[in-house]
């Protein structure tokens, strides 16, 4: 008996580790209230009904026989191309270390925007993002975390083997101060402190109450909101973050294969 007894002892401790690993992973997330869930609610069924409302006018469209490759319609009005006249600085040129400011064009799925990064906002998170951009970590990374009114999180590689390299390492937290108001970019986290990693997420509304939890922006949509707000989010929160990691694109791919993602992410002037 005496052995069963230190056989079981170990085996309660290392299940109250993972326990607690696992809630403080769960609850560390950016989390919505219920004000937030109703109006994410709200905005989903708005965005249900506008493709209703598109089906309905390409029907009648096409109906009439109107050549639909020449019309300008909800549908297929082409806001990809805003901006199109950028030049792309190439990683080789670029400095070693992160510049006080820099732009950087995500060319995704559905669209182009592009961000402008703000070292004295948070500069450990700059500098590394800065790095995780100079390998070109986040191309053809999924938007897996879709919750319109509050977030669009990304930042977990398409290639398990980068996720095995970097996915893993931390930085040390920045203090906040940039409010998470809409179009912030900032670093996801758990509750533990000096958490970040490599995942990230644009606000969708002002969530300023994530300032007091310790989320540090660093830095901001400044062209192509309205294709952040667009990305595809049928699948919300259900991506599992885990088999990401552990399987990349190949598991999103079998299993979510409509997700959003990013193309290419890259410097520009």
């Amino acid at each position: 008996m005496s052995g069963s007894k230190f056989f079981v002892i170990p085996l309660v401790f290392v299940a109250g580790i993972v326990i607690i690993g696992v809630y403080s992973w769960f609850f560390a997330q950016p989390r919505l209230t219920r004000g937030q869930m109703e109006k994410a609610e709200e905005a989903l069924k708005k965005i249900e009904q506008i493709k209703e409302i598109a089906k309905e006018d390409k029907s009648k469209t096409n109906a009439k026989g109107i050549d639909m490759q020449n019309q300008t319609t909800p549908e297929n009005t082409n806001t990809s191309n805003l901006g199109t006249n950028v030049e792309e600085i190439p990683i080789d040129q670029m400095p070693e270390k992160a510049p006080d400011t820099f732009k950087v064009r995500f060319e995704c799925s559905n669209g182009n925007f592009t961000i402008e990064c703000h070292k004295e906002w948070a500069p450990i998170g700059v500098e590394h993002f800065y790095e995780l951009l100079k390998i070109r970590f986040y191309d053809n990374a999924r938007f897996f975390r879709v919750v319109p009114g509050f977030v669009i999180q990304f930042g977990i590689a398409g290639d398990p083997q980068l996720n095995m390299r970097y996915g893993e390492k931390t930085i040390k937290d920045d203090p906040v101060k940039k409010s998470n108001v809409k179009g912030t970019v900032t670093y996801a986290k758990t509750s533990l402190p000096n958490s970040r990693s490599t995942q990230l997420f644009i606000n969708l509304d002002d969530n300023t109450r994530l300032d007091s939890m310790g989320f540090a922006p660093f830095a901001r949509v400044i062209e192509g909101m309205e294709i952040v707000e667009k990305i595809n989010p049928k699948h919300g929160e259900v991506p599992d973050q885990m088999m990401i990691k552990l399987q990349g694109n190949s598991y999103l791919e079998r299993m979510f294969p409509d997700l959003d993602y990013i193309k290419r992410a890259y410097f520009i002037k």
